[in-house]
């Protein structure tokens, strides 16, 4: 069912203020209900004349917060005429509606008076003061008011408030799909290092505590770490374990091979860190080293690895496709099948296994010479990719654009000698 308030250009704000009131005291019966409209309305025609538009909404939340208690399930449609606002939203139970209700026709006059910041911080607040009161309901009332937001830091404020009300409400898989729009979102709210910082920590622990791919959090956590630049040192045990928990991920997903965490100021400060040095070594290892080293640091430092949920045998596994890659670097590009039995530590009729594991898991683009016993390798994965890799990659860049070059200046040439022999021979014809 839908209640249509028609108002005029003149009064939008009060007629919904009424309308708020009215739902609010209608099971209190006609003689207490119209003292409390009538007051409410005359205070929030004060409210308007003064200008007072952040107390205006305080005012009309307060008739909100009663609609919430009473109203089972309304639709609310608001139509100001010659405003252009329109709104339809539905409202159920005690996490009504009503909370935008209040916000829609003072969306302008606040915008205008640059007080859309404070109308949002009161409304998400009562929003999520009880966040176990049908939780997923709330965060959809909190994405409709993003959705009617127009100023960026109030978006920012509200998607924080949703990721809260998730965390607490225990509905985090109903904001989780939100994560892949982030670059965008970042773009949009333009928010300082610092709150970039916070929002990434705190999309990492609801990932973590999703149990999400290594992959997913990985990436979270990676850019929470480049919030800290050189200057700004990891203080804290738990910036600190951050830090660690970004190498753990890299090393225990099966489907990254490389990564640039070594450049990263506050991974490169653990390696001198007497408690989490342990940390940097086994990210060192993966990115740089080969079986033998992994096999002699589990050796020494198995239980380090057990703390930090490692299986032993998926290590094993993602160190021979790494030590594959490092064979790989060779000039000439092949690699004998008695050096990759050797350094993956296989028997001789599982080279070929792995070399072809190499080829599904992308690290490695190459053909089987079974004939030579041979691995030829035309492309590999880079285990790390900084400042080296990119100058590689200029060199190379360089050469194609010469060589495109080469080959556009012999074609041009090509046929100029064609155009200059077709009119040599066209002259010729005409001189006979």
């Amino acid at each position: 069912m839908s209640t249509i308030v028609p108002t005029s250009e003149d009064d939008p704000v009060l007629s919904v203020a009424r309308l708020t009131s009215e739902l609010a005291w209608a099971d209190a019966g006609p003689e207490v209900a119209e003292p409390q409209v009538t007051s409410l309305c005359i205070e929030a025609q004060e409210c308007m004349v003064s200008g007072r538009w952040v107390e205006l909404a305080s005012l009309m939340l307060t008739s909100a917060e009663l609609i919430t208690s009473k109203v089972s399930e309304k639709a609310c449609r608001v139509d100001m005429q010659q405003h252009n606002l329109r709104f339809l939203k539905s409202c159920s139970g005690k996490t009504s509606s009503a909370f935008l209700l209040s916000y829609a026709p003072l969306q302008r006059e606040l915008i205008a008076q640059k007080e859309a910041l404070e109308m949002t911080k009161l409304i998400s607040t009562k929003i999520i003061q009880q966040p176990n009161d049908k939780p997923a309901l709330r965060l959809k009332i909190l994405f409709s008011l993003y959705n009617l937001l127009e100023d960026p830091r109030s978006r920012f404020f509200v998607y924080i408030k949703s990721l809260n009300l998730a965390v607490n409400g225990k509905v985090t898989e109903s904001i989780i799909p939100s994560f892949k729009m982030m670059n965008q979102f970042l773009q949009e709210w333009n928010i300082g290092n610092d709150e970039q910082r916070d929002l990434f920590l705190t999309i990492s622990n609801i990932l973590r505590d999703n149990k999400s791919t290594s992959k997913e959090l990985f990436t979270f956590l990676s850019k929470y770490l480049t919030t800290f630049s050189l200057e700004e040192a990891l203080t804290t045990n738990e910036e600190k374990e951050e830090a660690v928990h970004a190498i753990i991920e890299f090393v225990k997903s099966p489907d990254m091979f490389h990564c640039d965490l070594p450049d990263m100021p506050a991974i490169a400060q653990l390696q001198n860190d007497e408690k989490y040095a342990l940390a940097y070594q086994l990210l060192e290892i993966f990115l740089t080293k080969r079986l033998d080293s992994y096999i002699d640091f589990y050796s020494a430092n198995s239980n380090f690895l057990k703390s930090y949920g490692l299986v032993h045998e998926d290590c094993i596994t993602k160190m021979r496709l790494m030590s594959l890659i490092d064979l790989s670097c060779n000039e000439s590009g092949e690699i004998p099948y008695s050096q990759v039995k050797e350094v993956l530590r296989i028997k001789d009729d599982e080279v070929e296994y792995w070399v072809v594991k190499a080829i599904m898991s992308k690290v490695l683009d190459c053909k089987i010479d079974q004939l030579n016993q041979l691995v030829i390798v035309s492309r590999r994965t880079e285990r790390i990719f900084g400042l080296s890799q990119w100058q590689a990659l200029r060199s190379k860049l360089a050469v194609w654009r010469g060589n495109i070059a080469g080959v556009i200046s012999t074609i041009q040439s090509s046929k100029l000698a064609d155009y200059e022999g077709a009119q040599s021979m066209q002259q010729g014809i005409l001189t006979r």
